[in-house]
């Protein structure tokens, strides 16, 4: 079981490259192996040989506010009155402190419940880890409808898998069946790595328990779908199914939306590989301009977006990314990237393209401008943060040096989903938050911080 979720966690490396971790039953005790690093880093051979057992889950980090250190990595681990209960959290809380009172915790490292780390994670485990409780399901549907913001997760005991996804959903979870067994994973594309059938998705404001009498199932809360609409644009493979939605056709789909809304003169459409990819091939099957690769890619150099560290984003642009300058040079080239955040990426890759000898360069992103953060898993923690949420189209465009600059509407990207709006979360666009986030409610300062990360 470590091995099958070690090919899991390998193929949702995307959604997380800060610390990696598994938790093993093998019935009678839970054994949890974690590091800080990428998957291949963490485990070899010898530590997956001696994680056994015939329930495991898998973990990979990428953390919004809370700090990047091995007390924060997953899943987190919290004995119970029964045995122990190692957990997985996908998604990002928005009343922490809350929940922390709930569980008796103090807002310092001196915390009378024991937390080792400094997320909402722990507080999470904690809270679910209640001494008072029959069994952990009996807890764990008694808690998670005291729980706000989003949370798609995996969880075990000895016996027994849960997995639980929050009443909006707003990150994906899915079910799929492999021989006799089964899986639980953030993507389907997982699934497919691990040889299992889709089955469905983990509903929202659904809690259910996997053991060797199969799978059982509860409502903790309405469903509310509010699905991330970001996933459509950047954090999910391409190869991922989203309610029913091919994710790569999703995005081929907003380039050709994005060439009518934004057509340019040009001689190449290149995309930002690889998020840029699907969006360029629309663009140039719509527009008619030639299809081409103009940026090549350093395939060891992960996502610069989710690096923690600001500096470490800006020099991971260059390393990340060179030009063909034989495609480039004289050319005008139209550059499809994904979204801009803050900007960084884009400013890097339009001065490369001139540097390279292009005559005209026209910036073509398959995302609304982000105007507002997310509180509910994205690392969008402020305003003050994101170049769209501070300057016009037009500010952006000689901010960023490019002779034109093009979004996707909010409209165009919808429909690309095939989604109907009330059921995708379009905070980081519209700023209207499906879950209201107080001041006083965002955990941002709970524990030294908060954190997300991929189960």
């Amino acid at each position: 079981m470590a091995k099958l979720a070690y090919y899991g966690l390998y193929a949702l490396q995307h959604r997380g490259q800060e610390s990696a971790g598994i938790a093993v039953s093998n019935g009678s005790r839970i054994v949890v192996y974690k590091d800080m690093g990428l998957v291949p880093q963490v485990f070899d051979e010898r530590v997956l040989g001696s994680l056994g057992g015939h329930l495991a889950i898998g973990h990979c980090r990428y953390s919004t506010s809370g700090s990047s250190v091995w007390e924060n990595a997953q899943p987190t681990f919290r004995p119970t009155p029964a045995g122990g209960l190692a957990l997985g959290h996908n998604g990002n809380l928005i009343n922490t402190l809350e929940l922390a009172t709930l569980v008796g915790t103090a807002t310092g490292p001196a915390s009378p419940a024991g937390l080792a780390g400094t997320s909402d994670t722990d507080v999470l485990t904690a809270l679910f880890a209640d001494p008072a409780a029959v069994s952990l399901w009996d807890s764990a549907l008694a808690k998670l409808p005291l729980v706000r913001g989003a949370y798609s997760l995996v969880f075990l005991d000895e016996e027994t898998l849960y997995a639980a996804r929050d009443p909006q959903g707003f990150r994906p979870l899915v079910l799929g069946r492999l021989g006799r067994g089964w899986v639980v994973a953030s993507e389907t594309a997982a699934l497919d790595i691990v040889g299992a059938n889709f089955v469905r998705e983990v509903e929202p404001g659904e809690l259910i328990a996997i053991d060797e009498s199969g799978v059982r199932s509860a409502t903790f809360a309405p469903a509310r779908p509010r699905g991330c609409l970001f996933e459509y644009v950047y954090l999910a493979r391409p190869d991922t199914t989203i309610a029913g939605r091919g994710v790569h056709a999703a995005r081929v789909e907003v380039g050709r939306r994005l060439a009518a809304e934004h057509p340019a003169e040009a001689d190449l459409v290149i995309p930002v590989p690889e998020s840029g990819t699907p969006a360029a091939i629309g663009y140039a099957q719509a527009s008619g301009i030639p299809y081409g690769q103009g940026l090549v890619k350093n395939s060891y150099v992960g996502r610069t977006f989710i690096q923690p560290s600001q500096t470490i984003r800006q020099r991971g642009i260059r390393l990340k990314l060179n030009p063909l300058r034989d495609m480039i040079a004289g050319k005008r080239i139209v550059v499809v990237d994904d979204s801009i955040v803050r900007g960084n990426t884009q400013r890097a890759i339009v001065a490369m393209l001139r540097e390279a000898g292009a005559s005209r360069v026209h910036v073509r992103i398959s995302s609304p401008p982000v105007q507002w953060p997310c509180f509910y898993g994205i690392d969008f923690a402020t305003r003050a943060e994101l170049i769209a949420g501070n300057l016009a189209v037009a500010e952006i465009r000689e901010s960023i040096g490019a002779d034109s600059l093009g979004f996707i509407s909010l409209e165009s990207l919808i429909a690309a989903t095939t989604l109907p709006a009330e059921r995708l979360c379009r905070a980081c666009f519209d700023g209207d938050y499906p879950v209201p986030v107080a001041e006083s409610e965002r955990g941002k300062h709970v524990l030294e911080g908060v954190g997300t990360a991929r189960p």
